[in-house]
């Protein structure tokens, strides 16, 4: 146990946790920071808008992932205000205060979510009509911020702040826009899942390959998706900064669902 990194994750109660949990747990020593205490993990019970009720959990902490947030796109704005940016503060604060070297921050496609609700071709490849698309057409990188709800403006947030951070302090800090990581692992109900999926073992070697990287990697946004045909998101940058080797595609059929959770 003590040549594992120590890795403290925020919101160990949530679905990315348990993808974590399930893939890295023998890799590294798992912490988790919750409202609610996370099966087979130390877990500290605290809310992360509360700054002193969690500096204990980054005490000898090598990395941490910044999972914990009002997780849905239309949590009412006081949610997303302790949650993403009260919250997002505390734990780079305590992360900076700790001496912990990076934190990894669950950024979102939400930050850019206004371009496949609003703008072509984008809004055509989420709508299924594949057979309207021009190709090639320019991906979307990190560089472009539209967010589609106030989550998405907290991811954005979260971003920035980070690279404040960065330099302010010299916290090293990877932002993944993750795209949609479903349970059960299967995107087939819409064609949006099918251009945003990513699958559960691509996460884990983003957040493992997040946590390994070296130094050099000071600040960045990255975006957090598989292989995917449809995908309107690039990943190039992920691939050169990371060494990203995605293994999965979510292929182009599906099977619309009524019963499945919006896009937006």
């Amino acid at each position: 146990m003590g040549d594992k990194k120590k890795v403290l994750v925020t919101g160990m109660s949530g679905r990315v946790a348990d993808v974590i949990r399930k893939h890295l747990g023998d890799r590294y020593e798992l912490s988790g920071l919750d409202l609610v205490a996370a099966k087979g993990v130390p877990c500290t019970v605290a809310d992360i808008a509360d700054l002193d009720a969690i500096q204990p959990a980054f005490e000898g902490i090598d990395a941490v992932i910044h999972l914990g947030a009002a997780p849905k796109p239309r949590d009412p704005w006081e949610d997303v205000l302790n949650s993403n940016l009260i919250g997002t503060r505390n734990v780079y604060e305590a992360a900076r205060v700790a001496g912990v070297k990076r934190v990894i921050f669950a950024s979102s496609h939400h930050a850019a979510g206004y371009y496949p609700a609003k703008a072509e071709p984008y809004t055509t490849i989420y709508e299924g009509r594949i057979g309207e698309v021009r190709r090639p057409f320019r991906k979307l990188t990190p560089n472009d911020i539209r967010p589609s709800s106030y989550y998405g403006v907290s991811k954005a947030y979260g971003e920035a702040l980070g690279s404040y951070f960065h330099d302010a302090f010299g916290l090293s800090i990877i932002c993944l826009r993750i795209g949609w990581l479903t349970a059960p692992d299967d995107p087939t109900f819409s064609p949006a899942a099918l251009s945003l999926y990513l699958s559960h073992r691509d996460a884990a070697q983003l957040f493992q390959k997040s946590i390994d990287a070296p130094v050099s990697v000071g600040f960045t946004v990255l975006n957090a998706v598989s292989d995917n045909t449809l995908s309107i998101w690039d990943i190039e940058e992920t691939k050169r900064v990371l060494g990203y080797e995605p293994q999965d595609n979510a292929g182009e059929d599906w099977t619309p669902d009524p019963n499945a959770p919006p896009v937006m």
